[in-house]
C-alpha cells in the first residue's frame, strides 16, 4: 500500500463495490469510507476505519472532501494514530478548524508519548520536568513553576506524595504550574487540575502479580491529561488563572517503603491508616486536593488511572467521572458528548466517604478486600472527597478508565489514547 493516502466519506450505493467489512472502497489512489448517511455520521464507525486504513500500511492519511465535521475527522485520527505515527493525520476544511485539529493533535501526541515513556525513562521528577518544560514553552510570560522534591514534600508536610514515594531511589516530586495571564498576582485561580503522576506502580508491599504490573508506565496518566488539557487551553486562547498539580512518585518495595497498617496523617488534619498499598494513587492525590482547595478555586478537575474496578464498570470504552456537584456533572457529560471524548457516571455521595473505615484512625486508604470490595471506584472516590469542599461544590474526579490499552483492538491502537484531555480542556475553557 502507498505510504500516503487520501481519504473521503462517502454513501454506499447499491451497486458500490465496498471492501473490508463494508466499510472502505478504493477509488484510484483514494480510500473512502462507508458512513451510511451523510447526516448522521456515526463517528465510532469513522474510528474502526481508521484502524482498518492504517493496518493496510499507510504512514499519512490525507482527509480531502466536503464532509469531514471535526469530530469526524478527530475520531478517524484517533483510529489511525499509534506509536511511531502519532502526528500523521492532515487535516481539510476551513483554515481555523485545520489549525485547532492539528494543534490537538500535537498535545495529544505530547501526552500519549508521555504515557507510552518506559518506566526507566520516565521518573517523578523527570515527568515533572518535562510538563513544566513544556507548559513553559507555549506560554513563557504567563507560567510560575515550583517543584518540591524529596525530603522537602515530607517537611512541607506533603505526607502522601512522600510516603508513596519514598521506598524509590528516585524521589518524589510535586509540581505546580500557575497560569496566569492577566500577571496579576491577585487575580483569583479559576480551576485547578491535579494529575496523578505514578510513574511506575509495583502495588508497593501489596505487590501485583506480573500481569498486573506489565502496564503500570501508563499510571502516571492522570498527570499527562492533566498537563495537556492546561496545554490545549492555552493554544485555543484560555485567559483564566489556572494552576495544575501534577503529584509525582514511584510506588516500589524497598526496605524505607511505606508499609500496611502505617498511619499518614495529612495537612487538613485528616489520618489514614494504610490497609492497601497499592491503594497508592488516592494518597497521592489527597496532597493535590488539599493544595488545590487553598486557593478557592471555582473548580477543582483530578485526572487518574485510579481504580480497575472503574475499567470493569465501562470496559475501558469510557472514563468514569464522579461529584458530589450536580450541575457540574451534567455540564461535564454534556462536554465530553460535545467532543466525542466518551465518559460515564458513577455514584459517589457523602457517605462513601466512610466506605474505607479504620480502627486506628479517620479512615483507610481502601479495604482489604480485592478490589476494593463493592464499588471500589466509588469508594475511592469517597476517600478523595475528605480532601476538598466537604459538599463537593466546584469538584469533578476522573478515573481515566480509557487511557491505555495494553493491547490493540478495533477502535485503538496499543499504548496511550489521550482520553480526557477533551473534556478538561472544554471544561477551563
Amino acid at each position: 500500500m502507498t505510504a500516503a493516502a487520501t481519504i473521503k466519506l462517502a454513501t454506499k450505493g447499491a451497486s458500490d463495490n465496498w471492501q473490508s467489512g463494508n466499510l472502505l472502497r478504493f477509488v484510484n489512489d483514494d480510500i473512502e469510507i462507508c458512513v451510511g448517511s451523510l447526516e448522521n455520521i456515526d463517528l465510532r464507525a469513522i474510528q474502526q476505519a481508521g484502524r482498518k486504513i492504517e493496518a493496510l500500511g499507510v504512514e499519512t492519511a490525507q482527509l480531502q472532501g466536503d464532509y469531514w465535521s471535526e469530530n469526524a475527522q478527530w475520531a478517524f485520527a484517533q483510529g489511525f494514530t499509534k506509536v511511531g505515527k502519532l502526528e500523521n493525520v492532515l487535516f481539510c476544511g476551513a483554515a481555523d478548524m485545520v489549525n485547532r485539529l492539528h494543534q490537538k493533535q500535537a498535545v495529544y501526541a505530547w501526552a500519549r508519548d508521555l504515557i507510552n515513556q518506559t518506566p526507566s525513562q520516565l521518573v517523578p521528577v523527570s515527568l515533572a520536568n518535562q510538563a513544566a518544560d513544556y507548559l513553559k514553552t507555549l506560554a513563557p510570560d504567563a507560567i510560575r513553576i515550583d517543584t518540591i522534591i524529596g525530603e522537602d514534600l515530607e517537611t512541607q508536610g506533603w505526607t502522601g506524595i512522600y510516603n508513596v514515594g519514598k521506598g524509590s531511589v528516585n524521589p518524589p516530586a510535586m509540581l505546580t504550574v500557575d497560569y496566569n495571564p492577566s500577571g496579576d498576582a491577585d487575580t483569583p485561580v479559576y480551576a485547578v487540575l491535579v494529575g496523578k503522576g505514578i510513574t511506575f506502580d509495583s502495588g508497593g508491599y501489596s505487590i501485583k502479580p506480573s500481569a498486573g504490573m506489565f502496564s503500570m508506565k501508563c499510571d502516571m496518566g492522570g498527570a499527562a491529561t492533566a498537563a495537556a488539557a492546561l496545554a490545549l487551553a492555552i493554544q485555543w486562547g484560555l485567559n483564566k488563572r489556572v494552576k495544575l498539580i501534577l503529584c509525582c512518585a514511584e510506588n516500589m518495595v524497598s526496605d524505607h517503603a511505606y508499609k500496611l497498617g502505617d498511619i499518614l496523617t495529612y495537612k487538613n488534619g485528616t489520618s489514614v491508616e494504610i490497609a492497601n498499598t497499592d491503594a497508592e494513587g488516592r494518597l497521592v492525590l489527597a496532597d493535590g486536593l488539599i493544595a488545590a482547595s487553598e486557593d478557592t478555586p471555582e473548580m477543582i478537575i483530578d485526572a487518574a488511572t485510579l481504580t480497575g474496578a472503574a475499567m470493569l464498570a465501562t470496559g475501558g470504552e469510557y472514563n468514569a467521572l464522579f461529584s458530589m456537584d450536580k450541575s457540574l456533572m451534567a455540564n461535564a457529560l454534556v462536554l465530553a458528548d460535545d467532543v466525542n471524548d466518551p465518559a460515564w457516571p458513577l455514584p459517589l455521595e457523602s457517605f462513601h466517604q466512610g466506605k474505607c473505615p479504620s480502627a486506628f484512625a479517620d479512615t483507610a486508604n481502601s479495604t482489604t478486600q480485592k478490589g476494593g470490595g463493592g464499588g471500589g471506584a466509588s469508594n475511592a472516590a469517597g476517600f478523595l472527597a475528605r480532601f476538598v469542599e466537604p459538599q463537593g461544590k466546584g469538584w469533578l474526579h476522573i478515573d481515566l478508565s480509557a487511557c491505555y490499552h495494553e493491547r490493540s483492538n478495533s477502535m485503538w491502537a496499543a499504548g496511550a489514547t489521550g482520553s480526557g484531555i477533551a473534556t478538561i480542556t472544554s471544561l477551563i475553557l
